[in-house]
């Protein structure tokens, strides 16, 4: 197998070295990553200005691909141009940071993979919840991120499939209490802003907003992460409301 992996916290990130070797066991791993941190990126692409690439040495043995755009391009750049073949899996984590709710829409990490998908790959988003009080553990995250892998695998994930995987954020001598396959909460991250005034009298803001896990329904993404589940939540890139426009045609 043959499995490209990126994501938005840049190609350097704790995250996508330690899922980088628990995907060593499934195959072939090839690192096409951004150069910086492009958290909360979205689905940009760059088209103004070239993409610069370097080859990067991650770690000790490991060497990746790192891009000059966002985590989007990495993907179109990878499949179009850098890799041998078309890949068998597109992973893009481990981000630091959950990716539940309506953050998915914001997510750079879950871009990548619907771009993968958008191109008729197999692809998952892995993310890990983080806690101030919370040693953050990526190894412990990245075993349990491609046990999850092996299962979707098993079900028969396919080309054009892209899925969401969230993971909690746990003590050393705790375990997840489960996997949950789940459906995302669509309830509104609330944003705040610090006003401010520049020497010359002019207003701009900061978004100060911090991430929490707000309220939410009990079968949500949202609250099986709370609860301390690893949760799976299957998307799709198919925006269109089908309910509103058969009411329309009608």
């Amino acid at each position: 197998m043959l499995i490209l992996l990126t994501n938005d916290d840049g190609i350097t990130a704790p995250g996508l070295l330690a899922v980088y070797h628990e995907l060593t066991r499934l195959g072939e791993v090839c690192v096409v990553a951004p150069e910086t941190v492009q958290s909360a990126a979205g689905h940009g692409i760059t088209i103004s200005k070239p993409l610069l690439t370097s080859r990067v040495t991650i770690d000790q043995g490991v060497v990746g691909t790192a891009v000059d755009g966002r985590p989007a391009d990495c993907v179109k750049l990878a499949i179009s141009q850098i890799m041998p073949r078309q890949p068998d899996l597109v992973v893009s984590g481990i981000n630091s940071g959950a990716n539940v709710g309506i953050n998915v829409l914001y997510s750079g990490t879950v871009a990548a993979a619907v771009e993968a998908a958008f191109l008729g790959l197999p692809s998952v988003a892995l993310s890990l919840l983080l806690k101030n009080d919370i040693t953050t553990d990526y190894a412990r995250a990245a075993r349990d991120s491609v046990t999850v892998i092996q299962d979707l695998l098993k079900r028969g994930l396919k080309g054009g499939d892209v899925v969401s995987v969230n993971l909690p954020a746990l003590r050393a001598e705790e375990q997840p209490k489960g996997i949950k396959y789940c459906r995302q909460c669509t309830r509104p991250w609330v944003d705040t802003y610090d006003r401010r005034v520049d020497p010359r009298g002019r207003a701009y803001y900061w978004n100060s907003s911090i991430f929490a896990l707000g309220e939410t329904e009990s079968d949500t993404d949202v609250a099986f992460l709370r609860g301390g589940f690893i949760t799976v939540t299957p998307l799709q890139f198919d925006l269109t409301r089908h309910d509103q426009l058969k009411r329309w045609q009608s």
